[in-house]
């Protein structure tokens, strides 16, 4: 019989397990026993239960013996609020349980079959674990048995029911355990080990799986020893499953679980989800309002007292009016108020220190962490805005509106820019005429008394103005508003000097056209509306657009100065307005308009004339009458029907025309004669209006007669130039033209005067090479010919000078004088190689004097020949030992007429 002081005791073992197996599948496969017998392993369980039980975990499991009904049976518990059973014969805890809440009754197990509602039934009795003292190493260690079967001798030949089975119940690790390592926890054996060597192992996390290396197993005693501390709150179970087998690695015993309960410590201080925790309650709030609530979560087992946490207020700041104004419930963290007496206005702000403790609150055994609760108090409007004063004064002059006259200033102890706080002003009594309005100034929260209307100092000098203060919210309940929340604003009107007006305005008057100069139409006079102020009004004329008008300075009488004329282009629609000033004598002087209506009557002073002035007719018209009306600037009855008749000069007119009135408007001339010639006729006619005094008038009707096509338009000559441009168009073209080809004439004579200038003054040499009567610098010596960069190109022998360089035979200068065919005179022989630069002048200058051809006046020569060398050297070497005063310039005299200019100006007197 096997023991296990953690396991369930069974009545009964049955050996030779292997044996009776074969036994039964021999008889089996003979028919000789029955296929199988459903039912419960066991009709009594004892199942060890742990001293406390967490939700869902496993207690126990039932052995059902199914006969491969699988899922039909369904199994039933007698306790389902405390446990569950599930399909596979497990149970497990509904609620936490502990030794004190078991229940004393055996727990009745049923499993129902649901085809044929066939039960089988069993009883559980739950027991506690024996106390016991700690494991030792080796000795004193706890054991766990696989669980065998046998069968009796004397029953072989048929199946016996097995009287008990094993539940293993889960081992208690405490967490953070300070013991040796690696610490023993249970040994597992099998009862096989006795007649064979057997090896054990585990399986599972913590065992062979992540995380690994915390539990091992001695391989052969089979002792199952952990190697580390425990930590309930990275991991608080193991499941591990235990094995046996022989030496050839062969299964001798079904796998046995095995769960590790990590017992949980109080290694963790509560931890506030938030260090600072920021609510709000309003003013004014009744005991027992809810403020706010404050969370703190411990990682230890809530289960267990570890994780059990309780709240309490340690400290209030500031403390008043009391200092236990808020309390809090120490298991849900909710602050609600115990004290009245909030009051933003006094109080805005309360800070509480929050403290949570683990271990139920027990102040000895534990951990405890603190936060900050700021709870602000909101405002409600408790306050009524009050006046700082009960009378406020102001001024206005009167006619005056968007004037501030006051500036009401009130208090309000409720927080600034709120509802609470903003102040609403209304006027109830002394502005019945709503003169007055009270804003508010969003900034100061001031009422600006204002004026909407005018004023008029002659109706009223003061008013008295009863203004009340209110906010834009109601005041809170069981408040109410003050004697302070109203006042009087006293309004004093300052009399100005307002302008004179006319009245009425515009003033309209109805006369007949015609009237003459100097009659007097009206008196148009204004009103001082300055009652208390003696002054003087003077009349002006403003607008008078047809300056027919005067206005007397002092009465205001107007008179005429000219013919008022309906028909006058600043008469609009038989109506004439001029418009006058009136000025007072005041300080400030003031002035006022009036504007003057005149409805003008129409007479019949304007004789009719015809329209239009000017037609065409063809030589041979068909038809040939043209339609004619009458032009009256009068209106009816002074202007149509009219009377049209021919004039009796000149007698050709009603000889060559007839006139037929059509109607009272229009008349139709005809020409008499079949056949009229080309050209310009003018028809005299009268027309003859219908007023009470008619009046008459010769219209001249211009007539142009020319050929027409067959479509009655004109195309002969006449008609071109009728159509055309007129006289003084054509002779005005003609003159633009005739005066632009003058310009252009000018233009081309001034450019060929300018060119033979341009001819006259041109030389046949450069004007760069032209010395004559110039005054040259030669202040600048430089440094000799060996620092110089001279042309010495023009000095070289004739016959040396490139072809291109030579002057062509019959280009001559400008200077010369083309009377006969230049002579041919032999070539002057060049004095090779001059000794001197002195002598070589000397004879270039007698052959230029007796050079027939040269001008009689001096000109720069080209030089036919220099040297090619020079015996004297450089030209520096030529210097004088007196200075330019001592020498004799009278030699210059005898080199001929192209240096007598060199002879006056050095070798003449000082004169």
């Amino acid at each position: 019989m096997l023991e296990h002081n953690q396991g369930i005791y069974l009545d009964s073992t049955l050996n030779g397990l292997g044996l009776l197996i074969l036994f039964l599948i021999a008889t089996e496969s003979r028919g000789t026993l029955p296929l199988c017998r459903p039912g419960f392993s066991e009709d009594v369980y004892v199942a060890v239960v742990p001293e406390s039980a967490e939700k869902g975990q496993p207690l126990f499991n039932v052995k059902f013996v199914n006969c491969g009904r699988g899922g039909l049976v369904r199994f039933e518990c007698s306790n389902p609020f405390d446990f569950r059973i599930e399909a596979d014969g497990v149970v497990y805890a509904l609620r936490p349980l502990t030794l004190s809440t078991l229940p004393t009754v055996p727990l009745v197990i049923i499993a129902r079959d649901k085809t044929n509602q066939q039960q089988w039934q069993t009883q559980v009795r739950l027991t506690p674990p024996d106390i016991q003292a700690p494991p030792a190493r080796s000795q004193g260690l706890q054991e766990i048995w696989f669980p065998s079967r046998q069968t009796d001798s004397s029953s072989i030949g048929q199946l016996k029911r097995m009287k008990r089975d094993w539940v293993i119940p889960p081992i208690n690790v405490p967490e953070n355990s300070r013991g040796e390592f690696p610490q023993d926890l249970v040994r597992i054996r099998s009862d096989n080990d006795k007649n064979r060597s057997l090896r054990y192992s585990v399986t599972g996390p913590g065992a062979d799986q992540p995380p690994t290396g915390i539990f091992i197993i001695h391989p052969i005693s089979g002792e199952l020893s952990v190697m580390k501390p425990l930590d309930r709150e990275h991991i608080s179970n193991f499941h591990l499953r235990a094995h046996a087998v022989d030496l050839n690695g062969n299964q001798v015993e079904s796998p046995i679980d095995i769960v590790i309960n990590v017992i949980d410590m109080n290694d963790n201080r509560p931890e506030f989800i938030h260090q600072i925790w920021n609510g709000s309650v309003p003013e004014g709030s009744k005991p027992g309002t809810f403020v706010m609530t404050v969370t703190s979560v411990d990682k230890d087992d809530p289960k267990t007292a570890n994780g059990m946490l309780r709240y309490k207020i340690g400290s209030q700041n500031p403390e008043s009016p009391t200092s236990n104004m808020f309390t809090i419930n120490n298991k849900t963290g909710d602050i609600i108020t115990v004290a009245a007496g909030l009051d933003r206005e006094k109080v805005p702000q309360y800070t509480l220190i929050i403290q949570a403790t683990d271990m139920e609150g027990n102040p000895m055994y534990g951990l405890s962490n603190t936060a900050t609760a700021v709870i602000r108090v909101t405002d409600i409007n408790d306050n009524p805005p009050e006046f700082t004063a009960e009378m406020f004064f102001g001024e206005v002059p009167e006619n005056r509106v968007n004037v501030i006259v006051a500036n009401l200033t009130v208090t309000d102890k409720d927080q600034p820019n709120t509802l609470a706080w903003k102040a609403v002003y209304k006027i109830t009594g002394g502005d019945p005429t709503g003169r007055f309005s009270v804003p508010t100034d969003p900034t100061t929260n001031e009422g600006l008394v204002t004026v909407v209307k005018p004023i008029d100092y002659e109706i009223s000098r003061t008013y008295m103005l009863t203004v009340v203060a209110v906010n834009e919210v109601s005041l809170a309940r069981g408040i109410h508003s003050p004697r302070q929340s109203t006042a009087t604003v006293s309004i004093r009107v300052i009399d100005v000097n307002e302008s004179p007006y006319f009245d009425p305005n515009p003033k309209l008057i109805k006369l007949e056209e015609g009237m003459l100069a100097e009659s007097t139409l009206t008196t148009f006079t204004a009103q001082d509306p300055d009652r208390f102020m003696q002054q003087s009004i003077r009349y002006t004329r403003l607008s008078d657009p047809a300056n027919w008008l005067r206005i007397d300075a002092n009465t205001g009488r107007i008179t005429t100065i000219a013919v008022l004329d309906r028909e006058s282009p600043y008469v609009k629609d038989n109506m004439y307005s001029a418009t006058f000033l009136a000025s007072d004598n005041g300080v400030p002087p003031a002035s006022g308009t009036g504007t003057l209506q005149i409805s003008l009557l129409d007479i019949n002073d304007n004789a009719p004339h015809v329209y239009p002035q000017e037609t065409e007719m063809c030589k041979k018209p068909e038809p040939n009458g043209i339609n004619i009306t009458a032009l009256d600037g009068d209106l009816n009855p002074n202007a149509g029907p009219f009377a049209f008749e021919l004039a009796n000069r000149p007698s050709d007119v009603r000889r060559n025309w007839t006139i037929t009135r059509l109607s009272g408007d229009y008349a139709q001339l005809n020409l008499k004669i079949g056949f009229l010639e080309s050209g310009i006729y003018e028809i005299p006619i009268i027309i003859t209006d219908s007023g009470n005094l008619p009046m008459s008038n010769t219209s001249y009707l211009r007539v142009k007669v020319c050929q027409c096509d067959h479509n009655g338009d004109c195309t002969d000559q006449q008609h071109i130039i009728a159509a055309g441009l007129g006289t003084g168009a054509i002779i005005a073209i003609l003159l633009c033209i005739i005066i632009l080809l003058i310009l252009v004439l000018l233009f081309v004579v001034w450019m060929k005067r300018r060119d033979k200038e341009r001819q006259a003054k041109q030389l046949l040499i450069d004007p760069e090479d032209d010395v004559r009567d110039n005054i040259l610098k030669y202040d600048e010596e430089g440094g000799g010919e060996e620092d110089q960069d001279y042309d010495l190109s023009q000095l070289q022998q004739p016959d040396t000078i490139e072809p291109d360089t030579i002057k062509p035979v019959g280009i001559r200068r400008m200077d010369e004088r083309p009377l006969h065919p230049e002579p041919q005179y032999p070539i002057r022989s060049a004095a090779p190689h001059p000794g001197d630069i002195g002598d070589f002048i000397n004879e270039g200058l007698k052959a230029a004097d007796n050079d027939p051809t040269a001008p009689p006046y001096d000109s720069l020569l080209v030089f036919d020949y220099e040297g090619s060398g020079s015996t004297a050297g450089s030209l520096s070497s030529l210097n004088s030992s007196s200075s330019g005063g001592d020498q004799d310039y009278d030699y210059l005299n005898d080199w001929g007429p192209r240096f007598r200019k060199l002879a006056d100006m050095y070798g003449g007197s000082d004169d």
